[in-house]
């Protein structure tokens, strides 16, 4: 099985983009319903992905930072705690469930690294449920 067979393509997914505030992150977050969230550049590259906990440190760990001034921080300017890896989509199916056993989502680039979705945890292990199970 190729690892696009669960790939929930970037036109579905939410995501933010290099160019974005704090405050916007934090909102999009929130819309969503999500704990973290891809960042792509404006090229559309996989740049890291942001989770709630990167969001609550900079706020802990940044003198005279509140709510109203989240809009003067960029993405790009917050520690990102967790490495998530990415996958290419060309990649061995082994390749993606190792990331997938340590991460809720595994994002996924072309050859040119642009993002072009996501693997869910919850659609590989569903799938494999269904399977042993039938």
């Amino acid at each position: 099985m190729q690892i696009s067979s669960f790939l929930f393509p970037k036109d579905q997914v939410a995501y933010i983009t290099t160019s974005m505030s704090m405050k916007e992150a934090m909102e999009h977050l929130e819309h969503h319903q999500y704990s973290a969230i891809p960042i792509i550049d404006s090229e559309g590259k996989y740049i890291g992905t942001l989770s709630e906990g990167d969001l609550l440190w900079k706020l802990k760990n940044t003198a005279g930072l509140n709510f109203d001034n989240m809009n003067s921080v960029s993405v790009i300017d917050i520690k990102k705690r967790l490495k998530i890896e990415c996958v290419s989509i060309n990649a061995q199916m082994e390749d993606m469930l190792a990331l997938a056993a340590d991460q809720n989502f595994v994002p996924v680039v072309n050859d040119d690294r642009l993002f072009i979705g996501i693997i869910r945890r919850k659609d590989i292990i569903e799938y494999y449920t269904k399977n042993i199970t039938d």
